[in-house]
């Protein structure tokens, strides 16, 4: 809407739009101006800052000082606990490249312990399934063969468990039907 469309959609009765310019990024001179500027600014940010933790449920945390050293803080949960938790991340950022480097190998060497007992797992696993017997001794094909009955006893157990509940609960229902015969 160009300025002469405003003035005769003023005389028309309709209602004209206030259009913002884009505001320059620079200091604001007049100190009252100045002023008014960071007091709404400031309540436009803490505004957003409670909209985030609400809508979001994101955790925030806002700081912010007037020229006159004034605090102004925003913070959900507590600003304690988001300064916490904002030290403990920003450890980890402070390490320096030898402890990063003895971080690397400490997790290197963990890869390699577990893959070390995935094989030793995976191995065990074949035996029990009766393969791989061949770089069995003695002792260990004993071993083997009780670890195997101990698991076949307790495979046997748990199938007679639901047996015996499911012979029960069949037995309810025969009597149940007869009941109304």
């Amino acid at each position: 809407m160009n300025l002469m469309e405003s003035f005769e959609a003023k005389g028309k009765g309709e209602k004209r739009r206030k259009v913002r310019g884009k505001t320059q990024m620079k200091r604001i001179e007049n100190a009252t101006s100045r002023q008014v500027t960071f007091s709404k600014r400031r309540n436009g940010l803490l505004k957003k800052a409670y909209e985030l933790s609400v809508l979001c449920e994101a955790e925030v945390a806002l700081i912010v000082f007037s020229p006159r050293g004034k605090l102004y803080e925003f913070a959900n949960p507590s600003m304690q606990k988001m300064l916490e938790r904002y030290e403990k991340c920003s450890e980890g950022s402070d390490k320096t490249n030898t402890e990063k480097e003895q971080d690397l190998q400490c997790l290197k060497r963990e890869i390699a312990n577990m893959e070390e007992r995935i094989e030793i797992l995976e191995s065990t696993q074949r035996k029990m399934l009766g393969e791989e017997l061949a770089s069995c001794g003695l002792k260990d094909l004993d071993q083997l063969e009780r670890q195997v009955e101990r698991g076949l006893r307790n495979i046997r157990a748990r199938k007679t468990e639901i047996l015996v509940t499911q012979i029960e609960q069949l037995q309810k229902k025969v009597h149940l039907s007869q009941r109304f015969i």
